[in-house]
């Protein structure tokens, strides 16, 4: 059965910021919150997916942190979004290939300067224990095809910290991923799910209402969004939430089509108090 869609941002509260009142919702007088979702962590000021970026995330207030999870060689599940640590690390090879102990003893912060190096590869237990209720996290299933039983291992993690129970809406899992969605939809069913695309193939009214079967969430990019979809997804019950703002402008369009979060390595574009 669809879970009850509980509202991908959707505020009862007098006291946003004009940032985050993207508009007041006509049948209902509840105002309509933009959440502010820190892509990688505050990617654009910190190397991607490391604790340096997920503490300037939370420093900056942002309402979600989005995280990539891959597991390593030995079965630990690890925060990398390449599935190789070629770009962000000083290391070669996948990430499957190599051990926990050798993707932790790579530096993965240099890349972005020298100011960050030793930042490590977080652990996604690591991750959950540091920053669950402190901020929201968007997990995000990268490949898992590549990863047999990955959906397992992460609800297990979750069902451990009884973050498989609601919390307002605080954890969410997404993947372009479709089937590994539907598993994490029966694995944890209170969990909300969201469903990644950058394929305008997926936008048709059928492929909407498939994805409203079992997803919470439908996550484009915003280069393929229009008010027209926006308002589509909505009355299919679900929340918008898009990536990847690397401008100002770009987080400006997304504000004036209402999609409920957006998915940026800067939060200071979303919001510019931060």
């Amino acid at each position: 059965m669809k879970k009850t869609f509980a509202g991908a941002g959707f505020a009862l509260t007098l006291l946003l910021s004009p940032f985050q009142q993207a508009f007041a919702a006509e049948s209902t007088g509840q105002i309509r919150k933009i959440d502010n979702v820190a892509h990688r962590g505050a990617s654009g000021y910190a190397p991607e997916n490391t604790i340096a970026a997920f503490d300037k995330a939370v420093e900056m207030k942002v309402d979600y942190i989005e995280i990539d999870v891959q597991r390593s060689k030995d079965g630990e599940l690890v925060i990398i979004h390449d599935t190789t640590v070629d770009r962000t690390t000083d290391g070669t090879g996948y990430v499957r290939d190599l051990t926990f102990e050798q993707l932790r003893s790579l530096d993965a912060g240099s890349f972005k300067g020298a100011e960050f190096a030793g930042e490590k590869v977080p652990a996604f237990d690591e991750v959950l224990d540091r920053y669950h209720g402190n901020t929201g996290i968007l997990i995000e299933l990268k490949a898992p095809e590549l990863y047999p039983g990955i959906e397992e291992t992460v609800a297990q993690e979750l069902r451990e910290r009884n973050l498989d129970k609601p919390q307002n809406n605080k954890i969410i899992i997404q993947s372009f991923n479709f089937e590994s969605m539907k598993k994490i939809d029966a694995l944890l069913p209170k969990v909300p799910v969201g469903v990644l695309t950058s394929s305008r193939a997926h936008t048709t009214d059928q492929a909407l209402q498939e994805f409203a079967a079992y997803a919470e969430y439908f996550n484009p990019s915003y280069g393929i969004v229009t008010k027209d979809l926006v308002d589509r997804v909505h009355a299919l019950d679900m929340g918008i939430s898009s990536w990847t703002v690397r401008s100002r402008e770009a987080a400006q369009f997304l504000i004036d089509m209402q999609v409920d979060a957006i998915i940026t390595d800067y939060p200071d574009y979303v919001d510019p108090r931060k």
